[in-house]
């Protein structure tokens, strides 16, 4: 019988792409992820030994567990494939004990790789080794420390506040951050101030160009309320406007680096409108492979959990040779750099770039789903443009003088497209003002019209998830694994809501928020959990026992513990209350969260236990019957709009119907991207999106 190789990888997507690469020689197999973990009936961490872990069999992994021992017997060489990072030597290590590797005859090695193609792959079972115990105690202490805050703080809550809560180490911070970001919005105070435009046709010219006031001689000033700018206005009456001074320059623009993990899901969050869970989700089905007609199952990016923006001289070279055959020599960048700033790199990854530049968005567009396909081309887009020449532009920057008054104009014309040729951003997008030639220093323009404004001094932003992932890196808290399961904890928990972009704090998250940062200040610190990612890293590069971080930790925590539980009063949350009637009893219905979302419910349980589904209304009225249209979501959980008097009612709608009914004959109009279109197709009128619709 032939020598058998067993490689074992994490996803079963993964087999395919990787027995094709490898040969009958090899058996292939997924561990669909971890296969052992701490319990979830009890706390699983011995604090009075050690604070050794408690690993079981994940509940359902048995018969996978059984089958992985059959093909190890049949196997004299086994290679642990798993995900390049700590969690994958994790579960490695776990693989090893669960299917008793240890001590046996067989040679049992640890393989990685960045990407799933064939050279990368090969490539691999030359650097075999040993499993990294240092990640591993790493991965370890990261999920003790979140265990021992989870399993005690969560029934303080349940005792405290409401049963169900629960509580996370990372997820308490980035609930304080939101709920700090909430406070400065509520205490700010906006500020009254003016701007006076002035529109000044240059000699020769048509089209008057749009001048900014600047100030007074070199002093610039600002304009603080109506009656400043009414006087200046005045003053102005009469006043030639004269070109005082013209500068002309360059401006460059580098190109972006490749993303990193936060930067990816930051931008695909801006560009695409993808939540960072759907960005994460989309980016390991790039990552493991896509079936791709005449290739078969192709990986379509390198590894997504990464904060480095290293990216090998290989895939420079292919870069280069594709920018040069398709925008020419000069559009190639120099020397390449790589962010060097900020927290701990781990450097093992590259950035997150096309596995091979030369498959283009355009020619695997057809094998991918709409999402795929966007998150791809972005990806791909943001890597050649990484590797290529800034963009030039010729600046011109004028200065207007009125009596002893000045106005500005600027204006800025590309010169070099550069990395621009694949790749914009939204301040690219806007178009600049175009100067002519005959604004030189002594023209007389001739004076159209003021149009001043009033404005307000806007306060902090709410968060979105793309900025808070941003604030979260930056600060030093998580790391790429953990942004997106950060995120949608908190809001999965309803501490957190989302309405359009916006984060908002609900009633829940406040009430935790408080009595986290009563109870246990420095386990929502942003110092503190900064420094505990720190320490952390120093267990990955074996500077640090991952038990000594437990043990100073632990006594801290249990005194904060036995502290609020005799000192932090009940806090008490209403449920929500719905206009709905319980036919029962007639009480008014409450909404409740349960495992699949909100549902309605009697609030005299136990008493009256009657439920009803809960339907969110979008406060627009049924076109056929008048009844409340609501947000439903078919079985496979695709959302649709409906009557809420189904099944008297049919209608539906897959977009989302407006408030606003068509002006030109009254009917209802539904949102399709940033537009409004009436349902009436023989009327067919279309609008943008007003700002302010939600």
């Amino acid at each position: 019988m032939a020598t058998k190789n067993l490689l074992i990888v994490e996803s079963p997507t993964k087999v395919k792409a990787i027995r094709k690469f490898l040969g009958s020689s090899y058996d292939v197999a997924a561990s669909q992820g971890h296969v052992r973990d701490l319990p979830r009936s009890q706390m699983g961490v011995d604090v009075e030994h050690d604070f050794e872990p408690k690993y079981i069999t994940i509940r359902g992994k048995g018969d996978l567990l059984a089958d992985l021992r059959k093909r190890v017997k049949k196997a004299d060489r086994i290679y642990l494939a798993t995900d390049p990072d700590r969690e994958g030597e994790a579960i490695s290590w776990h693989l090893t004990k669960a299917l008793k590797l240890e001590g046996t005859d067989k040679k049992v090695e640890r393989i990685t790789f960045n990407e799933i193609t064939k050279k990368a792959v090969k490539e691999s079972f030359s650097h075999a080794r040993d499993i990294d115990m240092k990640l591993v105690d790493a991965q370890q202490a990261r999920r003790v420390l979140d265990r021992l805050v989870g399993y005690q703080i969560s029934p303080l809550l349940w005792a405290k506040i409401k049963r169900g809560l629960s509580a996370g180490r990372v997820q308490s911070v980035a609930l304080r951050i939101i709920c700090d970001r909430e406070e400065e919005i509520a205490a700010f105070i906006p500020e009254e101030y003016w701007t006076l435009d002035a529109a000044l046709t240059p000699p020769g010219e048509k089209k008057p160009v749009i001048a900014h006031y600047y100030g007074e001689g070199n002093e610039k000033r600002e304009l603080k309320n109506a009656e400043e700018t009414r006087q200046l206005i005045q003053s102005l009456k009469g006043k030639k406007f004269v070109v005082d001074e013209v500068k002309k320059g360059e401006r460059t623009k580098k190109a972006p680096l490749p993303f990193t993990t936060s930067t990816l899901q930051q931008e695909a969050s801006k560009s695409l409108n993808f939540a960072t869970q759907k960005t994460m989700r989309i980016a390991q089905q790039l990552y493991e492979g896509v079936d791709i007609k005449g290739r078969g199952t192709v990986g379509l990016i390198t590894y997504l959990r990464t904060d480095s923006t290293r990216v090998s001289d290989e895939a420079k070279a292919a870069a280069a040779a594709y920018i040069r055959e398709n925008f020419g020599e000069d559009s190639l960048a120099g020397e390449t750099k790589e962010n060097k700033s900020g927290a701990k790199i781990q450097d093992a990854h590259e950035a997150i770039r096309p596995a091979d530049v030369t498959l283009t968005p355009v020619m695997v567009k057809e094998e991918l789903s709409r999402d795929q396909f966007r998150l791809y081309q972005l990806i791909w887009r943001r890597f050649m443009a990484s590797q290529m020449a800034a963009a030039r532009y010729e600046t011109t920057s004028v200065r207007i003088a009125a009596g002893e008054s000045r106005f500005t104009l600027s204006a800025s014309r590309t010169v070099f497209d550069g990395f621009l040729n694949v790749y914009t951003d939204e301040e690219d997008r806007i178009e600049k003002q175009t100067l002519s030639g005959s604004l030189e220093k002594g023209a007389v323009l001739k004076f159209e019209s003021f149009e001043d404004k009033q404005h307000f001094t806007t306060g902090p932003a709410h968060y979105t998830e793309a900025s808070l992932v941003h604030d979260l890196e930056a600060l030093g808290i998580g790391r790429p694994s953990t942004y997106a399961p950060t995120i949608s904890t908190i809001m999965a928990r309803h501490y957190v809501t989302r309405e359009g972009k916006n984060l908002y704090v609900t009633e829940l998250g406040e009430a935790v928020n408080r009595m986290m940062k009563e109870a246990f200040p420095s386990i929502v610190d942003v110092n503190f959990t900064a420094n505990m990612e720190r320490l952390l890293d120093g267990v990955e590069d074996g500077s640090v026992k991952w038990k000594t971080i437990v043990e100073n930790f632990y006594p801290d925590l249990e005194d904060a513990i036995r502290k609020a539980e005799k000192e932090l009063e009940q806090v008490k949350i209403a449920d929500e209350e719905s206009e709905e009637i319980c036919e029962n009893c007639g009480r008014h219905l409450v909404i409740k969260y349960g495992p699949h979302g909100k549902f309605l419910a009697c609030p005299g349980f136990p008493e009256c236990r009657n439920t009803k589904p809960y339907f969110e209304k979008i406060s627009v009225a049924c076109p056929q019957c008048g009844k409340d249209i609501v947000r439903k979501k078919t079985r496979k959980g695709r959302v649709y709009y409906g009557c809420i008097d189904n099944p008297n009612c049919d209608f539906m709608s897959w977009q989302k119907p407006s408030k606003i009914p068509c002006p030109r004959c009254g009917k209802l109009m539904v949102e399709r991207g940033r537009k409004l279109t009436c349902t009436d197709r023989e009327c067919g009128y279309m609008q943008d999106m007003p700002e302010n619709d939600d």
